[in-house]
């Protein structure tokens, strides 16, 4: 389960980091829950959040729907959040 976590971190950050300017900062990391559920969590500059949010959070609720699709065969739910 542990690869599956990381290939939604790794397809998330396959959309974020084009996104951003300032890459160095960016930090995303996947965590199983104690309930089989995946939180991804996405870290950028200040800077970018808004870049990653979008126009009334567009982007952001494409990331979600993506890495959403992308676990549902597994049945396991997936959370992802753009953390300040």
């Amino acid at each position: 389960m542990a690869d599956q976590t990381e290939d939604l971190a790794g397809l998330v950050d396959a959309i974020v980091r084009p996104l951003i300017e300032v890459e160095d900062e960016l930090d995303i990391t996947a965590v199983e829950t104690e309930d089989g559920n995946i939180v991804v969590e996405i870290r950028v500059n200040p800077d970018d959040a808004g870049k990653v949010i979008g126009r009334q959070g567009r982007v952001i609720k494409a990331i979600r729907t993506l890495a959403r699709a992308a676990a549902s065969r597994s049945g396991k739910l997936v959370d992802v959040e753009l953390i300040d």
